[in-house]
């Protein structure tokens, strides 16, 4: 691949729901963008601009109203610039990629790409979203030389959050353009790349559609409620815990029929053996009644109001007599016992082995998941006659585009492949022929190799052999690392892992990383100045391969303590989170950390205390103890002071912390605390002062280990000093305590907020000010932890704080009291 090329510019032709959010996360990524759509039929020549683009001005206004939000901060809106096809199409002369997302119809389609070509400049990578149109026949009779630019990339909605890209060329496809836009979608757009061939639906749609048909027609065939087939397809086998309905409600019923019926209408070009599962008769007269899901208001489930508590009350579909009725919980044993185990790989076993004459999740799930088995092997071919080239690009395809945690292999691999063969061809089920070649040679589609840079193998069933998982230049993680440089030490909530290079990372493991001791005391003896680990490592990351860096401080083990009244060991466990922060800060080696997905609490002041930052694009990040009563105590109400006066000073060096610039940057920072304000994304966490300018975001989840470590390794090399504790902070003081304590009263009065609320902003107050001191006076990192400390222990002997973490605890929710 020429290396002078770059994707520095690009164009998305169609404004739709999946264009215009295309488009979004294009601009997430710092690239420019330019989004087309047609003008309104009928508007003239010379009608207002307004008018002639108001397609895309609602297109960008749903952008920036949308939830979950398209955008990672509002400010990225700026760099998509707007137009029609009519008046605005020469703009595509100056992208590198063109991206063609208009309406699902051929003849649609090569007419504006026969537009297209009157601008385009020659080699301009061009594409289809398509889902399932046959990518060679959109650009049939064109020119050669858009064939030699032209492939599918197939997105999926949305796109900021879900990371598959199907990548699928043709045989015309330029080689070297396939490569630029897969890495550029890796590194820039955070997308795993499964190439597919040119089959209808490609990988995912073409499995998916047919296992949420299949469990329609199981369904119906068992009798079961829409409830019941949701519990059995959710979070039991590590599927979104939305189940088949839920799902199809939120995609839409129309969007889930339409990839249907596309495949149906191209079964000339298809091989498959399964043309019993199809849209049945019900959901055709949902179509008809237009029961379209969630954008209406009904589809599987019909949203009826709020109940007395302002919960939402959910009708479900009766699919035999077309009426809605009230919903009740399923009560499946099976399912709760399966709740005991943790592990999706340990759970599916246990669901299988359920007795199918007694059992009615062993019932349903016995067909499901084998039927599932055969299909998804027999989908993979040395040929262009099915979809995947190996069992890699189905796995992929799932966990990625579906959010299934394990993709159909790794699930047959749980329950074991011999095994359950064995029983299928008892029952005188169809067995794949690929799963066959398997067992004549193994017994495990996957297997370990820490020679390898993924750290596993695979059975390829064409070539009869194991292969190592490829894996692109710099795509690692914590498991694959241990496999081969296995553990340095460890204990029941975190391990040191040897990186390689003088690196090493200390990865946070225990359940949804909650703080509790062991983290705590691990932390601290591993960066301690005299320790071993410091003395053979020349930097540090903490990060983790779970799906929430941390939720912050074990509160079970906090509401324990205060129901004992165990006072003194509750100030020793929040003087050791506070030693364990400036372990972090103060560690003679660099600490980078690496936090990703929900980073709430301890963990922000982890954080926080960091030589750097190196977050996953997708971070949940926010000091949030007031939710539950209390204020940040392991250093990051301290931390979030500093941030306050280096933002003064920035502005008026000789300021003593009383300026009006220091007083802004206060109050914002206070507001951040009392509201217990959480970033939607890493890009708002810079905006809101969690992390520094000089951070480095990775957009791919699958390199963030790579990138921390070696943003580590960087600052080590450079020649690291570790900071000394600061002595000469000086205090906004007493006047900007006053007029924080007048703001909160204001709030109130107004009733905006609780008497609790109040008392938890105050002390909040009192500590980001400093105290009731002098405006100017200097003051210590301790003296600030020590403010912390003792706010921190006044609000635990509170009943109302006990009442909100007991009820955060049990709901998952915080309570205003």
């Amino acid at each position: 691949m020429p290396t002078h090329r770059q994707i520095t510019k690009v164009a998305v032709l169609g404004a739709g729901t999946m264009g215009s959010r295309i488009a979004a996360h294009i601009a997430n990524a710092g690239i420019p963008v330019v989004l087309l759509d047609i003008v309104p039929p009928g508007t003239p020549a010379d009608a207002p601009a307004a008018a002639r683009n108001k397609f895309f001005l609602g297109a960008l206004d749903g952008l920036k109203k949308s939830k979950p939000a398209a955008f990672f901060t509002p400010d990225a809106a700026r760099l998509i610039t707007l137009g029609n096809f009519d008046d605005d199409l020469a703009l595509i002369a100056s992208c590198d990629w063109i991206i063609e997302v208009v309406a699902e119809n051929l003849d649609i389609k090569r007419a504006l790409l026969q537009r297209v070509l009157q601008h385009r400049k020659p080699g301009t990578i061009t594409t289809t979203n398509t889902s399932g149109l046959p990518i060679a026949d959109i650009a049939a009779g064109l020119s050669d030389e858009l064939h030699n630019h032209w492939f599918g990339t197939h997105f999926f909605n949305p796109p900021r959050y879900m990371r598959l890209l199907e990548v699928i060329a043709t045989t015309d496809s330029d080689p070297d353009d396939i490569a630029l836009i897969s890495q550029f979608a890796d590194q820039r757009l955070g997308k795993t790349i499964v190439h597919s061939r040119d089959t209808p639906n490609f990988i995912a749609n073409r499995i998916g559609t047919f296992t949420m048909g299949n469990a329609i027609r199981l369904m119906m065939e068992q009798n079961l409620t829409i409830e019941e087939v949701d519990a059995l397809t959710g979070t039991p086998l590590g599927f979104p815990r939305t189940g088949t309905f839920r799902l199809g409600d939120l995609v839409g019923v129309d969007i889930l029929a339409h990839v249907a019926n596309n495949f149906a209408a191209q079964t000339d070009r298809t091989r498959d053996e399964r043309p019993d599962v199809a849209i049945p008769s019900f959901i055709m007269k949902m179509l008809e009644n237009k029961w379209l899901g969630d954008k209406v208001g009904q589809g599987f489930y019909k949203k009826a109001g709020k109940d007395e508590q302002g919960r939402d009350i959910r009708l479900v579909l009766d699919y035999n007599t077309l009426e809605y009725v009230s919903s009740t919980r399923p009560k499946l044993p099976a399912l709760e016992q399966a709740k005991a185990v943790e592990s999706t790989f340990s759970r599916i076993p246990q669901l299988l082995a359920g007795d199918r004459t007694k059992d009615k999740a062993a019932a349903f799930y016995w067909p499901f998941l084998t039927e599932l088995f055969t299909y998804a092997a027999n989908r993979i071919s040395g040929d262009a006659s099915e979809p995947a080239a190996d069992i890699v690009a189905i796995d992929a395809a799932m966990r990625t585009g579906f959010n299934w945690e394990l993709g159909p292999f790794e699930i047959m691999d749980a329950v074991g492949p011999r095994a359950i063969t064995t029983k299928m061809q008892a029952a005188n089920q169809p067995v794949s022929p690929n799963v066959e070649k398997l067992l004549a040679h193994s017994d495990t589609w996957y297997k370990d190799d820490p020679t390898t840079p993924s750290g596993r193998q695979y059975f390829d069933p064409i070539a009869n052999v194991y292969k190592p998982v490829p894996v692109a230049p710099g795509v690692s993680s914590l498991a694959t690392i241990k496999k081969s440089n296995g553990v340095v030490k460890k204990n029941p909530g975190a391990s040191l892992i040897d990186l390689g290079n003088g690196v090493a990372a200390i990865e946070l493991h225990s359940k949804m990383n909650a703080l509790g001791g062991d983290i705590v005391s691990f932390i601290t003896q591993t960066l301690k100045p005299a320790s071993e680990a410091v003395a053979n490592f020349e930097a540090f990351i903490i990060t983790g391969d779970s799906s929430n860096f941390s939720v912050g401080a074990n509160l079970m083990q906090l509401l324990l303590s205060v129901q004992e009244e165990e006072w003194d060991d509750i100030e020793l466990a929040v003087r050791q989170f506070q030693n364990m922060t400036q372990s972090i800060k103060f560690c003679p080696r660099p600490v980078v950390v690496a936090p990703y997905g929900m980073c709430l609490g301890g963990g922000v002041e982890i954080s926080l205390h960091a030589a750097a930052r190196n977050p996953h694009a997708e971070l949940y990040m926010g000091l949030v103890e007031a939710g539950v009563g209390l204020i940040p105590g392991g250093g990051g109400c301290k931390e979030m002071l500093l941030r306050t006066v280096e933002a003064g000073t920035s502005i008026r060096p000789d300021g003593r912390g009383e300026g009006v610039e220091t007083f802004e940057a206060l109050k914002k920072n206070f507001e951040l605390i009392a509201k217990a304000t959480v970033s939607t994304s890493a890009e708002e966490a810079r905006s809101l002062g969690f992390l520094r300018p000089a951070d480095h975001i990775t957009m791919n989840r699958d390199r963030l280990v790579t990138d921390a470590a070696d943003r580590a390794k960087s600052i080590a090399a450079a020649g690291y000093t570790a900071p000394i504790p600061r002595t000469d902070i000086p205090a906004p003081g007493e006047s900007a305590l006053a007029t924080l304590k007048l703001a909160v009263y204001t709030m109130r009065e107004g009733q905006y907020i609780s008497d609790h609320d109040a008392n938890v902003a105050n002390h909040a107050a009192n500590i980001l000010c400093g105290g009731k001191v002098t405006p100017g006076t200097l003051v210590t990192e301790q003296y600030l932890l020590d403010l912390e400390r003792q706010a921190f222990i006044s609000l635990c002997g509170e009943k109302k704080t006990q009442e909100r973490i007991a009820f955060t605890l049990k709901t998952g929710k915080p309570l205003r009291n």
